[in-house]
């Protein structure tokens, strides 16, 4: 249980509810910042602005999965007004206080280690990248249906990266009858692609591997779609971008080229965010949880 335990909700989406319900349930002390149009009620959860005050005795931020911009604002879907937060937002917090985010840009890993507060990017975790590979895979094979004129099955695909997203997506295409080829710069990927049955390269090639492709997935957050690529590719082919902004992919020569490059980041908390906050919840309950009783036992 998390009795007498502090934290703040500070904006976010659908998928921050599960977080808030979790908590709530262990009894944690939560107070909701930007939530203010929200019409569903939390029993123990109290309404207040962001204020440097607000951040007094707190135990745990829990930022939105994109944390803040470089100016520190933050998104938030259940409130009008615009949400920052400052760095004497920061060093009103107890040193033993961590921040919660999905992912952080500079402007908030700064303001963190200024003050000594610990900063936890979520999406850096093994088992929250895995779990969210599935509803990205999910999502990303959504847009594929709804963007091409034929089926999956039997279809020629290629999915770029073969890390924690791009194995899902693979073996996702792989289970729906698709021809597979990955790409890959690591001798070990290679292997492990080879002995799943995938067809893999290196991405050194791509461009020679492109010519008849059906839908090409890239999970890689740097320049690797280039204008050389795409203009290899049949202009029925279709890019979905599962990188984070601004994505791997030349979008201007695509267009130009008459090729669909679709840029899609986050996708679990847009066609899945009861799930992809169910997995926020577990994770980041368990760890508040651990942090609670190493206080307790005076660690």
């Amino acid at each position: 249980m998390l009795t007498g335990t502090q934290v703040a909700f500070v904006g976010g989406d659908a998928r921050q509810l599960e977080v808030i319900q979790r908590l709530t349930e262990l009894d944690a002390a939560v107070t909701l910042i930007g939530f203010d149009n929200l019409k569903q009620t939390f029993s123990g959860a109290v309404h207040a602005e962001l204020t440097e005050e607000a951040f007094e005795g707190v135990d745990a931020v829990l930022l939105p999965v994109v944390g803040t911009d470089e100016d520190g604002k933050i998104e938030a879907v259940f409130t009008s007004k615009e949400l920052r937060l400052t760095e004497a937002c920061i060093a009103r917090l107890p040193k033993h206080a961590k921040v919660y985010a999905g992912m952080a840009k500079p402007y908030l890993r700064t303001i963190c280690e200024q003050h000594g507060i610990a900063l936890i990017e979520l999406l850096e975790r093994d088992d929250v990248a895995i779990y969210n590979s599935i509803p990205t895979a999910e999502g990303a094979l959504l847009m594929a249906i709804q963007n091409t004129d034929i089926t999956i099955h039997g279809s020629t695909t290629v999915v770029l990266g073969f890390g924690r997203t791009g194995m899902t997506m693979a073996r996702t295409l792989q289970g729906l009858g698709a021809k597979v080829l990955v790409g890959v710069r690591k001798e070990e990927h290679f292997a492990r692609a080879y002995e799943m049955g995938f067809r893999p390269f290196y991405t050194s090639e791509l461009q020679e591997h492109v010519g008849d492709v059906d839908v090409l997935f890239n999970t890689v957050p740097t320049p690797i779609v280039t204008a050389k690529v795409i203009a290899a590719m049949q202009p029925r082919a279709v890019i979905i971008d599962l990188a984070s902004k601004p994505g791997g992919t030349d979008f201007r020569f695509a267009e130009r080229r008459g090729v669909k490059a679709l840029l899609a980041p986050g996708l679990p908390g847009i066609v899945a965010p009861k799930t992809a906050g169910r997995i926020i919840a577990a994770v980041v309950s368990q760890l508040i949880m651990e942090d609670t009783a190493k206080r307790g036992n005076g660690a």
